[in-house]
């Protein structure tokens, strides 16, 4: 598995295709050809794993603008491998949410929501973020079915177990300010702790 700082994955990506283009240009095609073949191979990788695996840490320590930042090195959302791009709404959902655009975060999530998630651990925490984003809004009937909805699933995480059972508690005690609040940063955080989790190449 290629275990590389983002910069130095962008970095390699440009030395080994313009090292390869130069040695094609001076030397010949075949002694150019391992070179641009390892260029490619990079180039692919950042392509379609973008700067996810990096945001991750960053979101898991709450270091926001960081994660942005690695985000915003991702050349082209939509065409990041499927899984990859989900984590990618979900963290732009995340930051949002830390900045209380609650707006922007729903639309993000709404999007990871439809996409092919790897299990009903990811599903769960998705909806439980807009059952959060609902219940701050007041929109207490929207909260408790996407609440039901995650219920319904077949998560095995422990953190999102219990996010769901406090939701649930909440609910029952005090009702929709007390379940509003119960989410907090543990929401945020567990998302990128679930991704740190995924076997995937990672990029710091």
């Amino acid at each position: 598995m290629i275990n590389l700082n983002i910069y130095v994955l962008i970095g390699l990506t440009a030395l080994f295709l313009l090292g390869g283009v130069l040695l094609a240009l001076f030397v010949g095609f075949w002694y150019s050809f391992p070179v641009l073949l390892i260029g490619i191979i990079l180039l692919l990788v950042y392509i379609f794993f973008g700067s996810v695996n990096s945001a991750a840490k960053h979101i898991q320590n709450e270091e926001f603008d960081e994660a942005e930042k690695k985000l915003n090195l991702t050349l082209k959302p939509d065409w990041l491998y499927i899984t990859q791009r989900a984590f990618y709404y979900i963290m732009k959902g995340s930051i949002a949410m830390h900045r209380k655009d609650m707006k922007t975060a729903e639309s993000y999530f709404d999007t990871a929501l439809q996409m092919d998630l790897p299990s009903d651990n990811e599903r769960g925490m998705i909806l439980l973020q807009l059952a959060n984003i609902n219940g701050a809004k007041g929109k207490w009937t929207a909260a408790k079915n996407y609440f039901r909805e995650a219920k319904k699933l077949n998560i095995t995480e422990g953190m999102i177990k219990g996010q769901l059972d406090q939701f649930e508690v909440a609910l029952k005690q005090s009702g929709q300010a007390k379940a509003a609040r119960s989410m907090g940063k543990q929401g945020m955080s567990m998302m990128a702790q679930g991704k740190s989790k995924r076997r995937r190449p990672k990029m710091r």
